[in-house]
């Protein structure tokens, strides 16, 4: 049996683990994940470099690098890149995109227009490597408009875009036409909710379909929290899922625009603040000061970061745009990149506490 290097982390903390070291392209995947006593070994294909040793430090709370003695795994996955090997010249293989979006039974993929006379074949391909999707979709437009929504195109399989996504135990109806929806946030979603404690009031001011506002009932039972959409699809299927995930007594869907909810329904009557617009976050700086009680709160913004930039130029931003609503950042809990969006451009999460 080989021997390899090894992510150890506490079992709790293993879907996330395992997912983050796929992001960074370092799992082995002729090794199997092993459990060792209340630990999983999750084994890496080489050491890790000092950016990748960086991104767990911001992600896992407890993790160790290690040498373990793996099994070998029985048979290996073929991957939608094996599969092209013999189908695609080595220039065109070369662009094959490696990362994909799953959402329950949707692949999202983008192609490059080079592969553009592809992309069927590529769709093809991804359902015989994924059994557990059904559609694939090509993007076929940027992120846009008020209700942050995208064109896509079925490039194989059947030709839908809802589908019904399951993480971190909890269930959601989405529909990727109508309501923005991310995987790649999913661990941000499953952080901010543990943060949560008994007897808050919470308002997404950004709300799509549940994705903050659903983890924190199902961890916290003795909570309040306001879902707020200007969509009217967001807001269905957010309803849809509150109902699924039997949160109908902690969550509040409302449709709106959370400039006016605030101040018709919530002013000075929250303790946090979720802030997931990157596009837009800034401009509303202002109306989750509003919304936070007078003696102190907690606000989680999401912006965007150009890679040339430094976090700290983030965090001034924001601590001056409260100050110019007469309140004060006392203490910067956390600040941190949380992916990749566009060459050199990072979404980033700032955990500010206000007074």
């Amino acid at each position: 049996m080989p021997e390899a290097t090894c992510l150890k982390v506490p079992k709790k903390s293993g879907e996330q683990a395992i997912r983050l070291v796929r992001d960074l392209n370092l799992f082995n995947s002729k090794l199997a994940v092993e459990q060792f006593k209340n630990n999983l070994c999750i084994p890496l294909v080489s050491e890790l470099s000092p950016d990748a040793l960086k991104k767990l430090d911001n992600e896992l709370p407890e993790y160790a690098i290690d040498v373990h003695v793996f099994s070998e795994r029985k048979k290996r996955h073929l991957t939608h890149l094996d599969l092209l090997a013999d189908k695609l010249p080595p220039d065109l293989l070369a662009i094959v995109p490696r990362a994909i979006d799953f959402i329950g039974a949707i692949a999202i993929v983008e192609i490059p227009s080079e592969l553009s006379d592809h992309k069927k074949l590529i769709g093809e391909v991804l359902l015989q490597a994924h059994r557990q999707t059904s559609t694939v979709l090509a993007k076929a437009s940027a992120v846009g408009g008020v209700y942050r929504i995208r064109d896509f195109e079925v490039i194989a399989g059947l030709n839908k875009t809802a589908t019904v996504h399951r993480e971190y135990g909890c269930v959601y109806h989405v529909d990727v036409a109508k309501a923005y929806f991310s995987t790649r946030l999913s661990s941000e979603h499953n952080r901010v909710a543990s943060q949560v404690k008994a007897g808050e009031t919470v308002v997404d001011l950004f709300a799509g379909v549940g994705p903050f506002a659903i983890p924190i009932a199902k961890k916290q039972k003795d909570v309040r929290v306001y879902a707020l959409d200007v969509n009217p699809d967001a807001v269905a299927l957010l309803k849809r899922n509150v109902a699924v995930n039997r949160a109908e007594k902690q969550v509040v869907p409302v449709l709106g625009d959370a400039r006016q909810v605030v101040k018709n329904q919530l002013l000075e009557k929250v303790d946090r603040v979720i802030m997931n617009l990157p596009e837009t976050a800034y401009e509303f700086v202002d109306v989750a000061c509003e919304a936070l009680k007078k003696d102190s709160g907690i606000i989680h913004y999401y912006g965007f970061m150009k890679v040339s930039d430094s976090l700290e130029t983030v965090k001034v931003r924001l601590a001056e745009a409260v100050n110019k609503c007469n309140r004060t950042v006392t203490k910067i809990l956390l600040a941190k990149p949380v992916r990749d969006v566009a060459p050199y451009t990072w979404q980033v999460v700032v955990d500010a506490e206000i007074q």
